[in-house]
C-alpha cells in the first residue's frame, strides 16, 4: 500500500532501477507465442476462486493485458486507455482480462481501477505468468527500496514472497485458446498502443 503521495518523476526513477536490472538479465523474453496453447493456471477475482485460465477462456476470443501492479502509474495509464477499446473488441467478439500479482482484495482498490469495464483478475502467486514465460524476479534491495522509499509495498499487494512481477504484456488469443499474437516488453515504459490491439485483434479472427 502507498503510504504517501508520489510524483511520478520519483517513481519512474525507482522504477528505471528496476528496468535496468531487468534489461542486463534478459534482453530477449522467451515467452509463448503464436501458435502455442494457452497454460493452465487457476486465477481469482474478488475476493472468490475463479478457476482455471482455460476455462474463462474457453470458446472465446480473448485479449489478455498483463500487468505489475495497482502502485504502476505506467499500468494504470495503460489499463484506463484500454477502457476506451472495449467497444470496438467486443463488437469484434472479444474480450479482455487484464492479470496482475495484485491479490483480490487489491485488484480494484485504487478508484480509477474500479471504474474499468473489464475483468481484473490475480495471479498472486505468479504460475499463469511464469507458464507464460512472462515473470521476473525483483531484486531484494529493489524490494526493500520500493517499501521504505516509496511504500509501495510488494508483499502486501500480492500476499506472497515471491518478489515475482510480469513484463508488461498483450496476448491475443483465438476461441480454442490458443495463443495468435504476443507483445512482451521488459522496458516498463513500453506499452502496446490500445488502437494497434484492436487492429492485431481483428486482424487474426
Amino acid at each position: 500500500m502507498i503510504k504517501s503521495p508520489l510524483s511520478l518523476t520519483a517513481l519512474s526513477l525507482a522504477l528505471g532501477l528496476s528496468a535496468l536490472a531487468v534489461l542486463r538479465a534478459a534482453t530477449e523474453v522467451d515467452h509463448l507465442k503464436a501458435g502455442d496453447p494457452v497454460p493452465a493456471g487457476s486465477l481469482r477475482t474478488d475476493p472468490r476462486e475463479v478457476g482455471d485460465l482455460q476455462d474463462l477462456l474457453a470458446g472465446k476470443r480473448s485479449g489478455l493485458r498483463f500487468y505489475r501492479g495497482g502502485w504502476c502509474p505506467y499500468c494504470n495509464k495503460h489499463l484506463e486507455a484500454l477502457a476506451e477499446i472495449v467497444p470496438e473488441l467486443e463488437t469484434s467478439g472479444y474480450q479482455i482480462l487484464a492479470i496482475s500479482p495484485d491479490r483480490p482484495e487489491k485488484l480494484r482498490a485504487k478508484p480509477d481501477l474500479g471504474r474499468l469495464p473489464y475483468t481484473l483478475l490475480s495471479d498472486s502467486p505468479m504460475t499463469v505468468s511464469s507458464a507464460l514465460g512472462i515473470s521476473f524476479r525483483v531484486e531484494d534491495e529493489l524490494v526493500d527500496k520500493y517499501l521504505n522509499s516509496y511504500g509501495i509495498d510488494l508483499e502486501g499487494d500480492s500476499g506472497q514472497n515471491h518478489h515475482l512481477l510480469p513484463y508488461p504484456s498483450v496476448f491475443i488469443i483465438d476461441g480454442a485458446g490458443i495463443i495468435r499474437f504476443a507483445h512482451v516488453d521488459p522496458n516498463y515504459k513500453v506499452r502496446m498502443d490500445p488502437e494497434a490491439i484492436v487492429e492485431t485483434a481483428r486482424s487474426v479472427q
